[in-house]
């Protein structure tokens, strides 16, 4: 089976993000008041083939752990859904 693959990586709390930071203190003066808490992740979309839903949890929980995440710094999200079929 095909999977459609959502990676959501954000900074864990209480790790600084300055990239954060620095849009929340530019976005009043552009005009946009009352904007509080912005964090900057990063998202990472792919295709995985895998046996079922479990497996490809698995693999993807693998792939988060050992290269797509900081796992001292960062948490991620991950999300499935079967690759729609063509035709």
């Amino acid at each position: 089976m095909t999977f459609d693959v959502v990676v959501d990586v954000q900074l864990r709390p209480g790790i600084a993000d300055p990239q954060g930071a620095t849009i929340e203190r530019a976005l009043p003066a552009l005009g946009f008041e009352g904007v509080r808490g912005v964090g900057v992740g990063k998202s990472i979309r792919f295709t995985v083939e895998a046996d079922d839903e479990a497996g490809a949890r698995a693999l993807v929980q693998d792939m988060c752990d050992r290269f797509l995440t900081n796992p001292v710094i960062e948490d991620a999200t991950v999300s499935l859904r079967a690759a729609q079929t063509a035709g």
